[in-house]
């Protein structure tokens, strides 16, 4: 039997903060206190906090971990490990991979790829496609994160299933999965991309792509879908919700009481259209960023719960498949690592609370996908823990980066906040500098009324 002893630490969790702390017996948080002292005969190991914050450990609902199939890019390996070095302690992965994730067998596959490969603990999506409904609805609600067709090609006539609402209205009166959806408007970006052609060629420039895929096409298509999924009070979760205006369409209840909720992604907080200039197509994303005061009016809408979590799209590409002509690049980043250190910063800014923060990477992502014990530090819980030390800045370097990509936007940006030690399952996996290669995560589970 294992024994951990955090002892000193700031600890954030439902609201509170206070100094404690925290026993973990095994893989669970066995009591926590303002003081904890454990008998001298007991063999365990202490971590001095020495007042750093102890917060639950990220939950990353949305990334693309490319494997398999597009392990070039980044793998469960290399990709897990960034994650639990940036205080990630469980991810949701999306079906783009190859194959896509669109069976049961597939699915199953993935998940014994991530038993073996994984440091942090894992679910994966169920991808949808036109012809693949029945099989999906095999898969139980208690053994999958949910149902989405991010990243996936639905048919020759919708790459995103968000148009298709005759599918849509079939998938919601049958299923009791949470729905997750990209939601832009193709017919829109359609008529965009013709007038970017039309003044210039192949070569429309990097900062075009917020005109094709501007806040009109999002808003659109978000207003309709809430409109049908409302229809049948079904489980709907809107991916990487982009633009303030959307964002209003969402309720301000609680998560816990919510049949429709959304996210926002760190890089649509942190980045605008006035970062093209510098960064070109490396803030290239789908969504695209959006103009400059965009990312304070989503913030503020995170901060009055009309947006209920953060995630992080991570979705890493080669180097070569950002560069050249506006239709080859790749639309998608590497954010995994440093995406608790970003969203750190509003709290200096004094923008975001510690409670705050926690709410929406941890409690509140419990609280949406219905996760068993996880997302909070509460006794008989799982110990996914992260101490954060606040004030030890330092710079993102290319050196630093655990990505298998070796590319960040964020380089170059200096950071106040430091991450000490990543616990999974009771166990360090992240000690400041290096990570344990020997322990692996464990496959999430969720309540079977979603």
């Amino acid at each position: 039997m294992s024994h951990i002893l955090i002892k000193n630490a700031r600890i954030i969790n439902e609201g509170q903060d206070f100094f404690g702390d925290v026993h973990i017996q095994d893989q669970r948080i066995h009591k926590v206190d303002r003081q904890v002292d454990l008998s001298p005969q007991l063999r365990y190991q202490e971590i001095d906090a020495e007042g750093a914050v102890l917060m639950p450990g990220v939950i990353d609902a949305h990334v693309h971990f490319r494997d398999p199939g597009l392990t070039y890019k980044g793998d469960i390996t290399s990709e897990s490990r960034a994650a639990v070095a940036g205080g990630v302690t469980s991810f949701m992965d999306m079906p783009n991979t190859v194959p896509n994730t669109v069976t049961v067998e597939a699915l199953e596959e993935k998940y014994k790829r991530a038993a073996l490969a994984s440091v942090a603990n894992y679910s994966f999506f169920m991808g949808l496609t036109r012809d693949n409904l029945e099989e999906a609805l095999k898969v139980g609600t208690e053994d999958v994160c949910g149902l989405t067709d991010d990243g996936l090609y639905f048919d020759e006539n919708h790459s995103l299933l968000c148009n298709n609402h005759p599918y849509l209205e079939k998938l919601f009166a049958r299923t009791g999965h949470l729905v997750a959806l990209h939601s832009e408007d193709e017919a829109i970006m359609a008529e965009n991309y013709k007038l970017a052609q039309k003044a210039h060629g192949e070569a429309i420039p990097p900062h075009y792509h917020s005109i094709i895929r501007d806040e009109r096409a999002c808003l659109s298509s978000t207003q309709k879908l809430v409109e049908l999924a409302s229809r049948f009070n079904n489980r709907l979760h809107v991916l990487h919700v982009s633009t303030g205006a959307e964002a209003l369409l969402f309720t301000s209840a609680p998560a816990k009481e919510k049949r429709i909720t959304s996210e926002v992604c760190v890089h649509h907080l942190v980045f605008s259209t006035d970062d093209y200039e510098r960064l070109g197509n490396k803030i290239k994303w789908n969504p695209s960023v959006k103009p400059h005061n965009n990312p304070s009016v989503l913030l503020k809408a995170l901060v009055d719960d009309h947006l209920d979590m953060v995630a992080t799209d991570h979705a890493p590409h080669s180097w070569e498949e950002k560069q050249g002509l506006y239709d080859h690049v790749k639309p998608g980043g590497p954010m995994i690592q440093h995406s608790l250190v970003m969203l750190m910063e509003f709290f200096h800014d004094k923008k975001l609370t510690l409670q705050q923060i926690v709410a929406k990477t941890s409690h509140r992502v419990a609280d949406v996908y219905k996760i068993k014990e996880r997302g909070y530090i509460k006794e008989g819980y799982f110990a996914d823990l992260v101490l954060v030390e606040l004030n030890k800045p330092w710079q993102i370097t290319a050196e630093s980066l655990r990505y298998k990509c070796g590319w960040s936007p964020l380089v170059g940006n200096r950071v106040r906040s430091r991450i000490k030690t990543t616990l999974v399952n009771g166990g360090v996996v992240f000690d400041g500098t290096n990570v344990r290669d020997d322990t692996r995560g464990m496959r999430m589970t969720f309540s079977k009324i979603r």
